[in-house]
């Protein structure tokens, strides 16, 4: 378990979030709040004066307290079944309320609610918490999921679940001239690094759909010094880059003058040297104007670099990108 406030999961996705379709389909107990706060995507908040019909509004999902033995726990479906890589058992404003100990189990099932038989697998361990804070928890299994049970000891108050990981797509049925965005969420590609997010997540990149607003993108700080800002992402699989979108849906006033990308082919030990070695990449696509809030397509400006299995989105000098996409064919180089 991890004690710091830094999340140590940033690499990875958050695979809880509602925008992909996951949803809490049951909870034992959710009397003092309901268990569909458990995965909003809004940071937990704290209203002191807050009451409802049950009692203090508490902005997470929170049981009775239990005068019987047993304990509670609810059940998330995930939208977009993947491979878990960390947890963060968030009681940020639970002090005297919260669950001493906790543990998280997952499955894989086809119903909406698993059926009473359906194989459990322990992902973490009856782990002790804290209260009024992140708990982090790193997880060790390769397999992908469709259900996880966050189980809580005996009651109380958790105000977010998030579930780090990896969407791990069957490739077997793709043929290799197809043509598919590589760097979809729902085709395992994912944000691995960036220089700065101050105002927009990196992982808001490769989400599903166009952005509903300037907050829905990966946007930096105004630069004040020399340089430019960056981004690295990871394909799901290795693939020819054919088509390119840069998306500056709402940016207006602060998108990119210019952008560029570069690409190479790595092995899983090549990304421990990512950032430096980015820089030397070969070009994609040269440096190239952008327009604000508008989707820019680029197909015969590319260079011919081969496969690729990583990209580097460079911005001049920063500012903010709503999506990108790489539509591509695969490669079994890599892979």
């Amino acid at each position: 378990m991890s004690k710091s406030n830094e999340n140590p999961f940033r690499q990875w996705v958050q695979l809880e979030q509602p925008r992909l379709g996951s949803h809490v389909v049951y909870a034992t107990d959710d009397f003092f709040a309901p268990k569909e706060r458990l995965i909003q995507p809004a940071e937990p908040v704290f209203i002191p004066d807050k009451y409802d019909e049950h009692g203090k509004w508490m902005d997470g999902w929170e049981s009775r307290r239990k005068r019987v033995p047993g304990h509670d726990y609810c059940t998330l479906r995930l939208g977009i079944p993947g491979v878990v890589r960390g947890l963060d058992i968030d009681t940020r404003h639970f002090t005297g309320n919260f669950p001493p100990e906790a543990s998280v189990q997952a499955c894989v099932a086809d119903a909406e609610i698993p059926a009473a038989d359906v194989e459990w697998q322990e992902l973490l361990p009856k782990s002790a918490l804290q209260g009024d804070s992140h708990n982090y928890y790193s997880v060790d299994n390769d397999l992908p999921w469709t259900h996880l049970q966050l189980h809580i000891y005996p009651d109380g108050g958790v105000a977010r679940l998030r579930v780090y990981g990896e969407v791990r797509p069957d490739w077997s049925d793709v043929s290799g001239d197809e043509v598919i965005d590589l760097f979809a969420l729902e085709n395992g590609g994912r944000a691995l690094v960036c220089n700065d997010e101050h105002f927009g997540s990196m992982h808001n990149l490769n989400v599903p759909g166009r952005g509903i607003n300037m907050g829905d993108g990966w946007e930096t700080a105004r630069r004040r010094q020399p340089g430019n800002d960056w981004v690295i992402v990871a394909l799901g699989h290795p693939g020819v880059i054919q088509r390119v979108e840069i998306d500056t849906a709402h940016f207006k006033g602060n998108y990119p003058d210019r952008a560029a990308l570069q690409g190479a082919l790595l092995s899983d030990d090549d990304e421990l040297s990512i950032e430096s070695a980015s820089e030397n990449w070969p070009l994609v696509l040269p440096e190239t104007r952008l327009k604000m809030d508008q989707q820019h397509f680029f197909e015969d400006e590319l260079q011919a670099v081969g496969p690729v299995s990583h990209l580097r989105l460079s911005i001049f000098p920063d500012g903010g990108v709503s999506r990108l996409r790489l539509f591509g064919h695969l490669s079994r180089q890599g892979k």
